[in-house]
């Protein structure tokens, strides 16, 4: 027993103490995005569920739902409503850069004036144009005099793209249009299902919601992975080092033993150096008759 727990006690040594400190940061973190992911899966029902049963009941009146300076209830969306009065087409808003299919077009935006002076944002549909900069005097006109519109009710778009320029937007929210046309409107606005009368020329009408699940739970299921990987790598790499020891302590044992050769057995027999022995060479008794033989200079210097 004492032996099996000293073949552990390297888990106690600072490195591997922050190693596992680590594993268990990867581990939360990877816990807590995985809850994230489930918890954005159940959120997803719920407003499934919302949707679904708002798009199948009855049409309610605007009022009974929407109000001036009151938001839009979570409850509400894509509720369906009803309302009546006319359309202002002269302040018309095109909302840019829409795309199906990956055909590029506008969403056509059209206040709706009601009897009581109070204006409604409706969007009336799609239209598929090359150019983004497309006024009203282009698009296929509304049906005149008095319209009953029904449709649902959507919560308003937030951030700089809701800004309105010149008529033109990126995203419909009832309050900058309702300040660019000058007029009180209900906050919200209303996709549109139908208008009577009918129009002579309709547009593609607003696309409803994806009811789908979409893809949190195998993204949840993913980050749980991750975290029992990073704690079966870690339990793999403290088995490997209890029976083989430190892979540092590894290295330099093969650099200086040479590996499983040892240099002399790697050695070529070409590299073997020739031998050390010598060989006199032949010589001549005499002097003259031996051409390697040195010779002699005369007195004058010269041999």
């Amino acid at each position: 027993m004492r032996s099996w727990l000293a073949s552990w006690r390297f888990l106690l040594s600072r490195r591997w103490v922050l190693f596992f400190l680590a594993i268990l940061l990867v581990g939360y973190a990877t816990w807590w995005l995985g809850e994230w992911q489930f918890g954005r899966l159940e959120d997803r029902k719920e407003r499934n569920t919302v949707v679904s049963a708002n798009e199948n009941r009855e049409p309610v009146p605007l009022s009974d739902v929407l109000a001036p300076g009151r938001g839009v209830r979570e409850s509400d969306e894509w509720r369906l409503v009803t309302v009546t009065g006319e359309y202002d087409v002269d302040d018309t808003v095109v909302v840019r850069y829409r795309t199906r299919k990956s055909a590029p077009g506008v969403e056509v935006v059209v206040p709706l004036v009601t009897p009581d002076g109070t204006t409604v944002i409706v969007d009336r549909g799609w239209i598929a144009t090359d150019n983004p900069e497309i006024t009203h005097t282009d698009l296929p006109a509304p049906p005149a005099g008095e319209v009953t519109v029904t449709g649902w009710v959507r919560a308003d778009g937030t951030g700089d793209s809701t800004q309105v320029n010149n008529h033109s937007t990126r995203a419909i929210a009832s309050g900058p249009i309702g300040k660019a046309i000058d007029r009180e409107v209900y906050t919200g606005f209303v996709a549109l299902k139908s208008e009577n009368p009918q129009p002579a020329e309709e547009l593609e009408p607003v696309e409803l919601p994806e009811l789908g699940q979409g893809p949190h739970f195998f993204y949840g299921l993913q980050w749980w992975f991750f975290g029992v990987l990073a704690i079966g790598g870690f339990g793999y790499l403290a088995w490997d080092e209890r029976r083989n020891g430190p892979r540092g302590e590894r290295t330099r044992s093969k650099k200086r033993t040479g590996g499983p050769f040892t240099r002399a057995s790697r050695q070529s027999e070409r590299d073997i150096p020739p031998s050390t022995g010598t060989i006199t060479p032949d010589t001549n008794d005499e002097a003259g008759d031996s051409k390697n033989a040195a010779t002699l200079p005369n007195s004058s210097g010269s041999p």
